[in-house]
């Protein structure tokens, strides 16, 4: 099984430490190398150029891939199925214009000309909206276009808005929220490799954020450190040989964590230990 990685700019590492997390720990993955082989005997990894992450998948140079949604909306990979939301790479894609220009709505763009490094998504993005553009395809410095009377408006990424609102353009509409996915070949979304892949991920996905408590309690003071632990599903108790004391475990989310431990501390509870969680299988 290969997986197509991001092999440089801003997704790659994100994507290698997440496998690595996941367990599929890379071996000699040297710098300017194509392939590189994982702990798993039967999983290679792929590194490739984001943009082409989605055909490389479509066409079986890779079985999985991740890579961002806008990647695989540009490059209309029709045949790939969104098997998990990475929940890194987050940006959106917006229609802007010059804040001085008349352009206020979509419907005024009607006979305007668009600039993008995503003609494929403007353009359905247009024809979803029934209005007729001339779409105009850069390579960069997008959001200068309409400042040099290329194009009237833009279709760009944006992650905080900080590049549209230096160059003087107003957003006009959201065309497209997107962050890093992984993707899978419809006829291999089944594969009992490429679960086991998705399945890793995800775990480490759902083990973020989260915190794991354990704490003793006095078995009289139980069900009031109960009703103070936040967690999934409840604690899970077990008793101490011996004693009058009850062994309490509980997963928390991390942001809760400062106020549960005073909380339980005042309900009795002691050697709370807090400890982080690398993967939580459900």
């Amino acid at each position: 099984m290969r997986i197509a990685v991001p092999n440089k700019g801003r997704l790659h590492d994100p994507a290698v430490d997440l496998l690595d997390r996941a367990g599929l720990h890379v071996v000699d993955g040297a710098d300017r190398k194509l392939y590189a082989d994982t702990v798993d005997p039967d999983v290679t990894i792929l590194y490739a150029r984001a943009a082409d992450i989605p055909e490389y998948v479509s066409d079986g140079a890779a079985d999985v891939g991740i890579t961002g949604l806008d990647q695989v909306r540009e490059a209309d990979a029709g045949d790939l199925v969104d098997m998990l939301d990475l929940e890194f790479g987050a940006c959106k894609l917006v229609l802007a214009a010059p804040e001085e220009s008349a352009i206020e709505s979509v419907a005024d763009l009607a006979g305007g000309t668009v600039a993008t490094e995503f003609p494929n998504i403007t353009r359905n993005y247009f024809d979803e909206q029934g209005i007729d553009v001339e779409i105009a395809e850069v390579s960069g410095a997008t959001e200068l276009t309409p400042h040099v009377d290329i194009a009237d408006a833009i279709v760009d990424i944006t992650s905080t808005g900080t590049t549209l609102r230096m160059n003087r353009l107003a957003v006009i509409d959201d065309v497209l929220e997107s962050s890093v996915r992984l993707f899978a070949r419809e006829d291999v979304t089944d594969d009992e490799k490429v679960q086991q892949v998705t399945m890793a991920l995800r775990s480490v996905k759902s083990a973020e954020g989260k915190r794991y408590l354990m704490m003793n309690v006095p078995e009289d003071n139980l069900e009031a450190v109960e009703d103070v632990i936040p967690g999934l599903g409840g604690p899970t108790i077990m008793d101490i040989a011996g004693e009058e004391m009850v062994a309490v475990h509980a997963v928390v989310d991390e942001r809760h964590v400062f106020e549960t431990i005073n909380d339980l501390k005042a309900e009795g509870a002691t050697g709370i230990l807090v400890t982080e969680i690398e993967r939580m299988v459900k």
